[in-house]
């Protein structure tokens, strides 16, 4: 944990753009995220979190955390002394926020926060299901945001869930379920263009350079 300097004995509040990636790193003192715009992903000494329009996440004194946002993100942080919010990583819904954020009341939005009150509810995944519904149409363009759908969560709460869940993003997902399929194919004896095909890839060329760029693999192997 870095040195912050004096301990502090008031919560303050800043605005925050986040973009690309942040090491991890901690404060002497507690801070809570709240998020106004974008996506920002958190991991926290081994746990993911995100920040998005509609929570807020507590992030304890002493907590090694790390960011990244793959677009802008704007974050209102406020930094609290460690002693006045609970010592555990809380996902919170965020709490409507004054029109003018420039002159806000850190104090007053911490008591409003209430910490001890509605924390995010965490709608599952069923990943069984997702895949199912992938392989009956890999020919078919698979969006995060109709992964979604299918799982009732907003695109950008189901993407963080998704990428906690799996490790990997909603497309990088699709894309190893299409490899996954073409692969048994060509195995079975199928030809290159009936793989490409039936998984989803414009062409044998495309199949082809999609094995050989992920699994370094090549289509005369798999025969």
């Amino acid at each position: 944990m870095r040195p912050d300097g004096p301990p502090l004995t008031t919560a303050t509040a800043s605005l925050r753009q986040y973009r690309g990636e942040y090491a991890a790193h901690g404060h002497a003192h507690a801070q809570l995220l709240l998020g106004l715009h974008g996506l920002l992903e958190l991991e926290l000494e081994g746990r993911s979190a995100c920040v998005d329009a509609t929570s807020a996440v507590l992030i304890p004194a002493g907590l090694q955390h790390a960011y990244v946002a793959q677009r802008p993100a704007r974050v209102l942080v406020l930094d609290v002394p460690a002693d006045a919010v609970p010592g555990e990583m809380r996902r919170l819904v965020r709490p409507p926020l004054p029109a003018s954020l420039h002159t806000l009341d850190a104090e007053a939005l911490l008591a409003t926060l209430a910490l001890q009150g509605r924390r995010l509810p965490r709608r599952p995944i069923d990943l069984a299901a997702l895949d199912a519904a992938i392989d009956a149409a890999l020919h078919e363009r698979w969006s995060t945001a109709r992964l979604a759908r299918l799982a009732h969560l907003s695109p950008q709460r189901f993407h963080a869930r998704f990428v906690e869940l799996t490790g990997l993003a909603p497309a990088a997902y699709v894309r190893q379920r299409r490899l996954d399929a073409a692969q048994r194919l060509l195995q079975r004896g199928a030809t290159l263009q009936a793989a490409a095909v039936r998984s989803g890839y414009a062409s044998a060329s495309a199949l082809a350079y999609a094995l050989k760029r992920d699994r370094g693999l090549g289509a005369r192997s798999l025969r």
